[in-house]
């Protein structure tokens, strides 16, 4: 490193921190917006809002990284081109390349920690908020609700397509881990009915891998008519080959903004056997996590023709020129994503789609600036 490179990074990191400083302020007040009331509600107060404002902003660190660089990069270097120390520096012989040499550097180390945090860090952030909060709401509905239900999700639905099975649930205690108002049909290869458990209450066995159906019966049909044939009443029935894990159950219709990475490959891997459509938002959202990790340089291959090419003005108007070019990177996003619902285009391409129309945008300046 000579003199300017320490020159470039000290003006740099200096305002990257600042301008994380500030973008991680702005988060906890989105937080405390939206989640401020409802955590109130549920009777949160003290170090448990705290807790979950801690939690719940590592989600958000992917996403701000690469606009945290761009402002940065943009203020800085529009400053120093300003001041005509990149002209003094070209007058000198040396190349763009050298004279951003550290900022590159910088560049491959956010793309490892883009990496790190949209595979460890986001996902860890987004369970536990999530557990924090149903937690909270287990505690406040333990005080009025009876145990069944108490977290409870309504109305779910399962396909099973692989096993012939269908699944519904009346609710789903998280609190109890039981499902009450159970029914599960056996179907055969062309889609008919040939039996169909009924019970009050099931749950899943951990220890003999299987399924626990209480208080129900077990009703039969000839498939060919859907006639019923038999009606056999149990007080507890085991079914070993049951092999449904009801945490993808409750998975099935949350957003896919909602899911972290792991959770996102469980449901993908689910949908994808069974060639279900919904298997396409989730693939993007999925493949965009990833495509992400190169964002870090993409950012800094348009910020520094970007910043360095236009007319000696007040850096601040470089720092708004960010603004112009995420909003183009919104469309570009939405645009792709819409080409993968309509299937002119699969998911992954879909989800690299935004970064290759950014890495154009920032060739064509660097031809530019040539």
């Amino acid at each position: 490193m000579n003199t300017f490179d320490r020159h470039l990074l000290r003006e740099w990191l200096q305002i990257l921190g600042l301008v994380l400083a500030a973008t991680c302020g702005l988060l906890v007040v989105q937080v405390l917006y939206d989640g401020f009331r409802s955590l109130r509600e549920l009777g949160a107060h003290g170090w448990v809002l705290w807790e979950y404002i801690g939690v719940t902003i590592p989600s958000f660190l992917a996403i701000v990284l690469p606009l945290a660089l761009l402002v940065s990069l943009l203020f800085v270097l529009g400053k120093l081109h300003r001041a005509n120390e990149l002209t003094a520096m070209r007058a000198a012989g040396v190349g763009f390349v050298r004279i951003t040499a550290s900022v590159w550097v910088v560049g491959v180390l956010c793309c490892g920690m883009s990496w790190w945090l949209n595979t460890s860090i986001v996902p860890w952030s987004v369970e536990k908020s999530r557990a924090l909060t149903e937690e909270l709401q287990f505690r406040h509905d333990a005080q009025s609700l009876p145990a069944d239900r108490t977290g409870a999700a309504l109305s779910v639905a399962f396909d099973n397509r692989r096993a012939g099975r269908m699944w519904f649930f009346n609710r789903y205690s998280r609190f109890t881990q039981r499902a009450y108002g159970v029914s599960v049909s056996e179907l055969d290869e062309r889609r008919r009915e040939t039996s169909r458990l009924v019970a009050t209450e099931a749950w899943q066995d951990p220890v003999n891998r299987g399924w626990v159906f209480k208080n129900g019966r077990n009703l039969t049909f000839a498939p060919e008519t859907g006639e019923f044939l038999s009606d056999t009443p149990f007080a507890e029935k085991f079914m070993a080959n049951y092999d449904e894990d009801p945490a993808l159950m409750l998975l099935i219709d949350r957003r896919p903004i909602d899911l972290s990475l792991h959770e996102l490959r469980e449901l993908i891997v689910y949908l994808e056997a069974e060639h279900s459509p919904k298997a396409v938002d989730y693939q993007v959202r999925y493949f965009g996590l990833i495509a992400d990790t190169l964002g870090p340089l993409i950012v800094i291959a348009i910020a520094i023709p970007f910043a360095v090419s236009g007319v000696r003005v007040n850096p601040a108007v470089g720092v708004s020129k960010s603004i112009g070019l995420f909003f183009l990177y919104y469309l570009l996003a939405s645009f792709s994503a819409s080409l993968a619902t309509k299937q002119f285009v699969d998911p992954a391409t879909a989800a690299w789609l935004p970064n290759i129309g950014m890495t154009l945008v920032a060739a064509w300046f660097f031809a530019r600036l040539r």
